[in-house]
């Protein structure tokens, strides 16, 4: 498995490091972490006999060392944080090959471009944010990889606890093949003992009730149709459950009513889970149900713990 982790020293990049650990990732995997120096270089100033030559012909402009000084220093600074992460990580995960490296730029543009050359499984970043209350947000960083990558993203949103704790996780299941994708995510993984997985089908229903009031034919169609979608979800958790049957990972399923991206990030805060699954292009809703990602996008904005968005490996 090739990891790609954003590393700027924040807080929230500390905590995207924490959350590694309970991510259900193998014992060997190969990562590289980068950190971005949000500077832009230029050219490397002129040697001394370079400059005497073009001063014949061109001003030089008298701050370009200075700048060129100024860019550097970030730019080693930059690979400082990203070596100091690497330690961590070897720490923790001392069967990993771990790199590090760092680039010059927009921080959100580097990252999806370094994804797009090294064609990682898993690109991990933190949420970058925080509201009045301390809730982590996503940052506009955060949010572009989230959007751009070809790979597999997870926002981090690190929480205090034993890393061999058992983990609790929520798959947003849909019937999807993006679903499907989630829920054989987490099959794969290796999870701590006595860790959770609960199945999660949000429906959004139309209500027969106020409908009955205009067209009372009309509500009794809805509600057979409603019977139809729960038999039709119950079946859909329950392909999905056998998919996690050789997993050593009890599981259970929820059929919740209302909006997939509120109910999904609430179910999370309620069961206090560490982290949500959903695939990167479901359709939850029929009024969405061709909007890229307008779910998976919502979730991982709102939720108070890790999410990870799933897009099948294209290696």
């Amino acid at each position: 498995m090739k990891i790609l982790i954003a590393y700027d020293g924040s807080e929230c990049a500390e905590a995207a490091l924490d959350d590694l650990q309970r991510a259900g990732l193998p014992l060997e995997a190969e990562a590289q972490i980068i950190s971005v120096a949000e500077v832009w270089l230029p050219p490397a100033p002129p040697s001394s006999s370079e400059i005497v030559e073009q001063a014949r012909q061109v001003k030089v402009p008298a701050d370009l060392k200075s700048v060129y000084a100024k860019g550097c220093a970030a730019a080693k600074e930059a690979l400082s944080a990203a070596e100091r992460a690497r330690e961590r990580v070897i720490t923790n995960f001392p069967q990993w090959g771990v790199s590090a490296d760092s680039a010059c730029g927009s921080p959100a543009w580097e990252l999806v471009f370094k994804a797009d050359q090294w064609k990682p499984d898993l690109v991990v970043v933190g949420s970058h944010g925080r509201t009045a209350l301390g809730r982590f947000v996503l940052g506009s960083v955060s949010q572009r990889v989230l959007t751009e990558a070809r790979c597999s993203v997870r926002i981090a949103r690190g929480r205090v606890e034993e890393p061999d704790s058992p983990v609790r996780i929520i798959v947003g299941i849909d019937g999807s093949p993006g679903s499907e994708e989630a829920v054989r995510a987490v099959a794969a993984r290796t999870w701590p003992p006595n860790s959770e997985v609960k199945l999660i089908i949000v429906d959004d229903p139309l209500v027969p009730a106020i409908v009955g009031d205009i067209i009372p034919p009309l509500a009794e169609t809805i509600e057979e149709s409603h019977a139809e979608d729960r038999v039709q979800a119950e079946k859909m958790l329950a392909q999905s459950a056998a998919i996690l049957s050789g997993a050593a990972i009890k599981v259970t399923t929820e059929i919740r009513q209302g909006d997939p991206k509120k109910e999904l990030p609430q179910a999370a805060e309620d069961w206090g889970a560490d982290c949500i699954f959903v695939g990167s292009a479901g359709f939850s809703n029929r009024l969405e149900r061709f909007v890229l990602g307008s779910i998976s996008a919502a979730v991982a904005a709102r939720a108070h713990c890790s999410v990870e968005v799933v897009r099948k490996s294209s290696n």
